[in-house]
């Protein structure tokens, strides 16, 4: 009898009620708001289904998450081996490569001019980081936040990773990538509150053909002139570059369906569990991330805006043949920004067709972004 109440009170003892707190529970809900948005409302689920998952594994089950020096038995936790891959910078630097191999860099090509504008939403990381820094935020941890206002989730974990801000990874992956699920609630009112009805009207001429020439030296001269000015930008531009090179030479066609369909799904599964897996309770329930969030909603917005107010401008000096609405998707999010753009634009008028001239700023966005972290790393002394 004994040695059946022991047995019973051995399994009581092992199950998460006994272990669960209260931040552990709010974790769990919010977990949960996660999957429902995710799964219900269809806020980019590829990324926040994982995420939430692996928030929900480790507010459960935290030994999921432990390395094998905190580990009694020396075996580290799943998620553990997952996250050592955010932290080698080397599931961001898939992710590029995927993301790369699945892009059409043609209206970037066509129009150079978007350049300027993808450079201009990049204004929201800086705020961001002058924001970081003033509310006591070391200069690393600073620039290291500063990232999620390019909406840029992998660049936003590779640059934490580079400047050792480890202790903040988690809640900079998830701000960045909520903020990227929300990229259709975010940004319309932005865009709609700084343009008027007739610039959201504003119908812009066709692009003009991109020879396949031109698609198959753009990667290359991209990696060249970027990587020789700015070394640290090559495991990001490097494998964007390497992932539409694959697509637009059509000789490896094999490599371009596996980096954009197979690998990159992989890549997403490992990376969206193990950042939601950073997110416990004792490590997400702080002042700290609740400044992160904040300081990444405001970066956001600024980018956003900033890349509206340079498309205006360009629009002034056009006489009125560019949208405003296409420097909106100067942020990161790849394609959900120019998606968001011609949504707007064809909300003003249904014949308004802009998701390809926004894709060009969209491309820029990704990788000035990329640029940015390279120039922090640079400054910092980081290789």
């Amino acid at each position: 009898m004994e040695y059946i109440s022991n047995t019973l009170g051995n399994l009581v003892e092992q199950t998460a009620f006994m272990n669960l707190t209260v931040g552990n529970l709010i974790m769990i809900g919010v977990a949960c708001i996660f999957l429902y948005l995710a799964i219900r409302h269809g806020f980019e689920p590829l990324l926040l289904v994982p995420i939430a998952f692996g928030m929900l594994l480790v507010n459960i089950y935290p030994d999921i998450m432990v390395s094998p020096e905190e580990a009694s038995n020396g075996t580290g936790g799943l998620l553990y081996y997952f996250y050592l891959l955010d932290e080698w910078s080397i599931l961001p630097s898939l992710i590029f490569l995927g993301v790369g191999a699945m892009t059409d860099f043609g209206p970037l090509i066509a129009n150079p001019k978007s350049f300027l504008l993808g450079a201009a939403a990049q204004f929201g990381i800086f705020a961001a980081y002058l924001g970081a820094m003033a509310m006591g935020f070391s200069d690393k941890a600073a620039a290291a936040i500063s990232i999620i206002g390019g909406a840029d989730g992998p660049t936003s974990i590779f640059l934490a990773g580079k400047l050792e801000q480890t202790a903040i990874l988690g809640p900079i992956a998830v701000a960045a990538y909520s903020y990227m699920s929300l990229v259709p609630i975010i940004q319309p009112p932005i865009m709609k509150l700084l343009t008027t009805e007739k610039e959201r009207k504003i119908k812009m001429e066709q692009l003009r053909p991109v020879s396949k020439l031109e698609r198959i030296l753009f990667p290359i001269i991209i990696t060249i002139v970027v990587c020789m000015i700015l070394p640290t930008t090559a495991p990001l531009v490097g494998m964007l570059m390497l992932g539409n090179l694959f697509k637009e030479s059509g000789v490896v066609r094999q490599l371009t369906d596996t980096a954009a369909n197979v690998l990159m799904y992989i890549v997403v599964i490992l990376l969206g569990t193990s950042v939601g897996a950073t997110t416990s309770a004792e490590a997400f329930l702080n002042v700290d991330t609740i400044k992160i969030v904040i300081l990444g909603l405001i970066a956001f917005a600024f980018g956003t805006a900033a890349g509206v107010l340079f498309g205006k401008l360009m629009c002034w000096a056009s006489g009125g043949k560019v949208n405003p609405l296409i420097g909106s998707a100067g942020v990161s999010a790849v394609p959900m920004a120019a998606r968001v753009s011609q949504k707007v634009g064809a909300e003003a008028d249904p014949t308004n067709f802009l998701l390809m001239h926004a894709m060009g700023p969209n491309v820029a966005g990704v990788i000035g972004t990329a640029v940015v972290a390279g120039t922090f790393m640079a400054i910092f002394g980081v290789k």
